[in-house]
């Protein structure tokens, strides 16, 4: 299908974190032309109305050719609507879709819709995932309530907001503790001239600035070593470091979320790669946030697969013609929530650190899991 897939970005945040204002100030913007926004409560948000020229079947066609869709019904249909629309002529270009969610939800079910869906995960990709934290209540709101950490473990950007509002040295601490619940992702303030859609969208693995892939841009490597450069990249970053004074027992939320960083040099078996994901998945899929990777296989090492899963939901895994930045290997980024302690580097250690001959039996994993890594 010429002009698939279509990058899908989710942007998300708690009520009041201003995504109204952004989604307002991003429809004005050059860069959003022939953009779909899909928002889920249409009625909450109040879209500058001033911009709207035309209305029909739950489209609102605005004046510079961005689209704006209220969601009628399912969010599949809508997307499945916008395909058809497509097909058929009555839209004339797609180039992106904005898929905004309500107050606390988890954007997991949104990506599901997506991915788990035979035709749509050919129209559609996982661009990625854009959660606004407003600086004014953020520590607040993090500390009451787990699934805004899960909004900021998922993100592969976080827009602060209102940080004109805040006290500098309580957006400064805000960033700090962002950055330990999520090293990979980039942080961005609202009111910054630069963050409009090229800073916030184009997350995924191609870089349009450079025109080719750009795996540590992607795995969020970058933005990771900035932060947290004196550690050993192969161990989860952080957990460890909440237990002093008195911030373990307020931020007793963020602990429980770590960031792995696997890396396996060498080419490793599809059917290892494969049984260590499904593992992963059957036995803990509620646990993971987020997981991305590029793996060298031993059965074609010459084409990285590219793997991208949010929660239990894995992409297609995808294949590109050849190593962009000539660094192979194997390297899994995964973010987890109330996994236990050294379970995930140690079920990869299982898979990646033997001859393939040696992978554990089957039925006997799957009986327990827990055993081929130690625990």
């Amino acid at each position: 299908m010429a002009g698939f897939p279509i990058p899908v970005s989710v942007l998300t945040g708690f009520l009041g974190a201003g995504k109204t204002t952004l989604l307002n100030r991003l429809l004005k913007d050059p860069g959003l032309a022939d953009t779909a926004v899909i928002i889920n409560e249409f009625g909450e948000v109040a879209i500058d109305h001033l911009l709207v020229e035309q209305a029909s079947d739950g489209i609102i066609q605005l004046s510079d050719g961005c689209l704006c869709c209220t969601v009628r019904g399912d969010l599949v249909d809508t997307l499945a609507d916008l395909v058809d629309r497509l097909q058929t002529g009555r839209i004339a270009k797609l180039a992106r879709v904005v898929v905004e969610t309500t107050g606390l939800a988890d954007p997991a079910p949104v990506l599901q819709s997506i991915m788990a869906h035979p035709a749509l995960v050919q129209a559609f990709r996982l661009d990625g995932v854009i959660t606004l934290v407003d600086a004014v209540n953020g520590e607040v709101t993090l500390d009451s309530h787990v699934e805004a950490v899960k909004q900021a473990a998922v993100a592969d950007r976080i827009v602060l907001t209102k940080t004109d509002l805040a006290e500098a040295a309580e957006v400064e601490a805000l960033r700090a503790r962002l950055k330990q619940i999520n090293p990979g992702a980039i942080v961005l303030d609202v009111n910054d001239a630069g963050t409009g859609a090229a800073a916030l969208f184009n997350c995924g693995l191609y870089n349009p600035q450079t025109k080719s892939a750009d795996v540590r841009r992607w795995l969020g490597e970058e933005a990771a070593h900035d932060q947290d450069h004196h550690h050993d990249q192969d161990h989860h970053h952080h957990g460890d470091d909440h237990e002093h004074g008195h911030h373990h027992h307020e931020h007793r939320h963020d602990a429980r979320v770590r960031s792995h960083a696997l890396v396996h040099d060498g080419p490793v078996p599809f059917s290892a790669i494969e049984m260590f994901l499904d593992l992963l998945r059957s036995a803990h899929g509620e646990k993971l946030l987020r997981m991305k990777g590029v793996i060298e296989l031993m059965e074609d090492p010459s084409r990285p697969l590219v793997i991208h899963g949010v929660q239990k939901i894995l992409h297609p895994p995808a294949r590109l013609p050849a190593w962009p930045d000539g660094q192979r290997g194997t390297r899994l980024v995964l973010i987890t929530l109330d996994m236990p302690d050294d379970y995930v580097h140690r079920l990869f250690a299982a898979f990646t650190n033997r001859p393939s001959i040696d992978t554990p039996d089957r039925a006997a994993l799957e009986s327990n899991p827990l055993a081929i890594a130690g625990l």
